[in-house]
C-alpha cells in the first residue's frame, strides 16, 4: 500500500531542489558581491603598490633621495615584493570572482528549467488526498503522512551528503597545505643552523610555491563547501565563522608574504590553516551527527509506515 506515487516523489524531489539552489543562489550572490568589492580594494591597492615602484625606477624625487642615501635598491626591491603581493592576493579574488559567477550561471539555468514545480506538486499532493479521502481505508491519509515526511528526510540527507563531501574535500587540502609548510619550515630551521645555502634557500621555497597553489585551490573548495552549507541548518556562531572562509587566501597571503624568509611567519601562516582546518574539521563532524540522526529518523518513519500497512 503506497499513497506516495512517482510522481507525486519527483515532484517532491523537484521542489526539494529548487529550494536547495534558491538557497545557493541567494548565498553566492552574496559571495559575489563579496569578492567584487575585494577584487576593487586589491586592484586599487595594486594600482598604488606598482606606482610606488614605477617612482622609483623612474626620475622621482623619492628615488634621488633613496638614490643619495644609498638606499634605492633595498627600497626597490621592498616595493616590488609589496607590489607581487598585491598581485597575487587580487589574482585570486579574481578567480574566485569568475567561479562564482560562473557557478551562478549554472544555477540560474536549472532553477529556469525547475520553474513551475512547486504549484505542480501542490496540486498533485492536494488531488492524492482527495482520492485517499474518497477510499474506505482510515490509515491511508497517515500513510500518506509518513511517506512524505520520509521523501523530505531523504532530502536532507541528500543535502547533508553533499556538504559532508566538500567539507572532505576542503579539508584534504587543508593537510596538505600544512605538510608543505611544515616542509618549508623545516629547511628553514637548517638553514638558521648555518646548514644552508642555495639549495636550502630553493628547497624551501618550492615548498612554499606548492603551499601557495594549494592555498588556491583550498579558497576554492572553501567557497564550494560554504555553499554547500547555504541549505544545511547550523547555529549562528557557525554561520560567522563560514562567512570568514572568503578571506582565508587574503589573511594568508598577508601573513606570509611579510617575510618568507622568517620562521614565525611560516609558523604563522601553519596556524592560520589549522585553525580552518579544525574548523572544517568541527563542522564535518557536525553534518555527520546530523545525517546519523536523519538516517535514524528515516527508519522510525519507514518502521511506523510499515507497522499501518500490516495492521490494515
Amino acid at each position: 500500500m503506497k499513497f506516495y506515487d512517482t510522481t507525486l516523489k519527483q515532484l517532491y524531489d523537484m521542489t526539494a531542489e529548487k529550494k536547495r539552489l534558491d538557497a545557493k543562489y541567494a548565498d553566492l550572490k552574496a559571495q559575489a558581491a563579496t569578492y567584487e568589492e575585494q577584487v576593487a580594494i586589491l586592484r586599487a591597492s595594486c594600482a598604488k603598490e606598482q606606482e610606488d615602484v614605477d617612482k622609483l625606477e623612474g626620475r622621482s624625487l623619492a628615488a634621488y633621495f633613496y638614490n643619495i642615501i644609498g638606499k634605492k635598491n633595498e627600497k626597490l626591491d621592498k616595493e616590488r615584493e609589496e607590489a607581487y603581493a598585491a598581485r597575487v592576493k587580487l589574482d585570486a579574488a579574481e578567480r574566485e570572482l569568475s567561479a562564482v559567477k560562473s557557478e551562478m550561471a549554472s544555477v540560474r539555468s536549472r532553477l529556469g528549467e525547475l520553474s513551475g514545480c512547486e504549484n505542480a506538486y501542490s496540486h498533485a499532493l492536494e488531488s492524492r488526498r482527495e482520492e485517499i479521502k474518497a477510499s474506505s481505508t482510515p490509515e491511508a491519509e497517515e500513510l500518506l503522512r509518513l511517506e512524505g515526511e520520509i521523501t523530505h528526510t531523504e532530502s536532507q540527507q541528500k543535502e547533508i551528503g553533499e556538504a559532508i563531501l566538500a567539507g572532505n574535500a576542503a579539508f584534504a587540502i587543508a593537510e596538505k597545505i600544512l605538510s608543505e609548510l611544515d616542509s618549508a619550515d623545516g629547511w628553514n630551521t637548517w638553514d638558521m643552523f648555518g646548514g644552508g645555502g642555495l639549495i636550502t634557500h630553493m628547497a624551501k621555497h618550492e615548498h612554499l610555491d606548492d603551499a601557495q597553489e594549494l592555498v588556491e585551490t583550498l579558497q576554492d573548495k572553501l567557497r564550494s563547501f560554504k555553499t554547500e552549507l547555504a541549505d544545511v541548518s547550523i547555529n549562528a556562531d557557525m554561520q560567522v565563522n563560514i562567512d570568514g572562509f572568503l578571506r582565508f587566501a587574503d589573511y594568508f597571503f598577508d601573513g606570509l608574504f611579510a617575510d618568507w624568509a622568517v620562521a614565525d611567519r611560516i609558523s604563522e601562516s601553519m596556524s592560520a590553516v589549522q585553525k580552518t582546518k579544525n574548523q572544517i574539521g568541527h563542522l564535518v563532524d557536525n553534518l555527520t551527527k546530523m545525517k546519523e540522526d536523519a538516517e535514524r529518523w528515516e527508519k522510525r518513519l519507514r518502521d511506523r509506515a510499515d507497522a499501518l500497512v500490516a495492521e490494515s
